[in-house]
């Protein structure tokens, strides 16, 4: 049986987007756009669990210099 579930908020703007005839510089500019947008979400939630877990950038350095990793 094939259940199927409602749009995303995100699938519906992205829909939206398909009506418009992007130049391939806008595209471009569009998927730069999405991966900064993500890039930073990631950043920003690394940075909170580095703050919660009290590391440093000597454990940073030793996790880098490890030849076990």
């Amino acid at each position: 049986m094939i259940t199927h579930k409602p749009l995303t908020n995100l699938q519906l703007e992205i829909l939206k987007l398909y009506s418009l005839d992007l130049t391939e510089d806008d595209l471009s500019d569009l998927k730069n756009v999405l991966a900064c947008h993500f890039a930073d979400r990631l950043s920003r939630r690394v940075d909170r669990i580095w703050h919660k877990k009290g590391l440093t950038n000597q454990d940073m350095d030793k996790l880098l210099n490890d030849e076990n990793q």
